[in-house]
């Protein structure tokens, strides 16, 4: 059965969702200012395998990914850029999309924004101000005193005194302790606001997600996402909103998977170290990013490097050359290979282990390669462990030789030829000769079985 490594209670639990056979997923997504980056990505991938794996499972699965398109970057950006905010917002959620699917991330069932959500964000801090765990500012703000929740702390593991007392941002005059947090902040000239009950103004970061994910799910929804960094203070905020809100658990399950990491440090627009997306997938294919991905454990740190990337290229090669012309089996359900099967089903409840679950993979794919083997059968089979995990997609000539046009593949064609031709003719130079001018044109041949394939290296 599912396990999930709950970062709630810092152990793995037997999954049981709320309402049996169905499971209500939010995941906070992007801040629309910029281009996705290979952080942005593990994102979308992990929670993109986490969503086909309960669904290959049996769920009904409701997946909410939120957009954030208002706060201050975005709003930096903009006016250096010198565009409205719509049009920034809109441009870049065109962005994050082009990349989503490239990636082969299915889109979430619902995608609320931020600037879509006023009326309940408003109606939430209302709530919050009533309960007494909220208090309007003389400056127009709106805080969450953080002294009146009782639980706070308790997903990141943190001691309330012990936050105060390494506090080292000087003490916001309007505030009534350092580690209040802003709902509701008040306008400033030539910034966007909405008008409300303390005011116009726009809200906090934290309370857009407790605000759209209840109106998405409820109150009270299976599994909440999101990259390590969320943590603390993000999702311990969003604890204490919701939480002192509807006066009940808020989520079960807590998940967050890994940094992306250069030179040990973590990948992030702030720290300048990024690669996006678009500028990887200007070097590689977008399945051997996600193949990359899902080399690593989503709770584990992903290393970023070129090394990484080929070595994930090149097991996809392997792939895909043991899948060439082959017509795979149709109709194959992953569940009901007797030793393949069962090795892969427990990899993947055992937290959604992609890792251990593409190894079972390989030895799939090396079963494939041996004469004796129920090829069709097999390559079924790998296809439909790829479907739980977004892979083999592609055809197999078009990931092995694509990108070539007509022109240029029947070049190679012409030239494998004249090798054949040369080879035939026990002409051993001239053929060297060919398979070395296919070289450079980062041409691979491989000879099988008297037959001659080419790929591209």
């Amino acid at each position: 059965m599912l396990q999930i490594h709950n970062n709630l209670s810092k152990k793995k639990e037997v999954f049981t969702p709320i309402e049996a056979g169905k499971v209500k997923l939010y995941v906070c997504g992007m801040t629309v200012y910029d281009l996705c980056h290979v952080g942005h990505a593990r994102v979308m991938v992990v929670f993109d395998v986490v969503t086909r794996y309960l669904r290959a499972s049996g769920y009904d699965v409701t997946y909410i990914r939120n957009i954030t398109d208002i706060d201050d970057k975005i709003i930096a950006r903009a006016n250096q850029n010198g565009e409205s905010i719509q049009a920034l917002t809109e441009r870049f959620i065109a962005e994050m999309h082009q990349d989503a699917d490239a990636l082969g991330v299915i889109r979430p069932d619902q995608e609320p924004k931020a600037t879509e959500s006023m009326p309940e964000m408003i109606a939430m801090i209302e709530t919050l101000i009533a309960k007494g765990y909220a208090y309007a500012a003389d400056n127009g703000d709106v805080y969450y005193d953080v002294s009146e929740f009782e639980g706070y702390g308790k997903l990141s593991g943190r001691n309330i005194e012990e936050l105060r007392s390494g506090e080292r941002v000087a003490v916001n005059d309007a505030k009534n302790d350092p580690l209040d947090f802003v709902l509701w902040k008040a306008a400033k000239e030539d910034e966007p606001s909405w008008p409300s009950p303390w005011g116009n103004g726009r809200p906090g970061w934290h309370i857009e997600c407790s605000a759209m994910s209840a109106t998405s799910l409820g109150k009270h929804f299976d599994i909440h996402g999101g990259g390590q960094d969320l943590q603390f203070p993000h999702h311990e905020n969003e604890i204490a909103q919701s939480e002192a809100t509807h006066g009940c658990q808020s989520v079960n399950y807590w998940m967050h998977n890994g940094f992306v990491r250069i030179d040990d440090e973590k990948m992030s627009k702030s720290l300048g170290n990024f690669f996006t997306v678009r500028e990887v997938l200007e070097l590689y294919s977008p399945e051997v990013i996600r193949y990359f991905i899902l080399t690593s454990h989503y709770r584990s740190p992903l290393n970023y490097s070129n090394e990484s990337l080929e070595q994930a290229k090149s097991a996809l090669t392997r792939y895909y050359t043991a899948l060439r012309d082959i017509e795979p089996q149709k109709n194959i359900v992953w569940q009901d290979d007797a030793e393949f099967s069962e090795r892969f089903k427990v990899a993947m409840d055992d937290d959604f282990n992609t890792a251990l679950a593409l190894s079972v993979m390989a030895d799939v794919r090396q079963a494939l390669n041996k004469e004796s083997a129920d090829k069709e059968y097999l390559a079924g089979l790998l296809h439909a462990f790829g479907d739980v995990l977004g892979l083999f997609q592609q055809n197999a000539d078009d990931f092995l030789v694509g990108g070539q046009d007509d022109s240029e593949a029947a070049k190679v064609e012409a030239l494998i030829e004249a090798r054949n031709t040369a080879r035939a003719d026990k002409d051993w130079g001239k053929a060297d000769k060919v398979r070395d001018e296919l070289n450079e044109m980062g041409i691979i041949l491989e000879d099988n079985a008297g037959k001659t394939t080419w790929r591209k290296a």
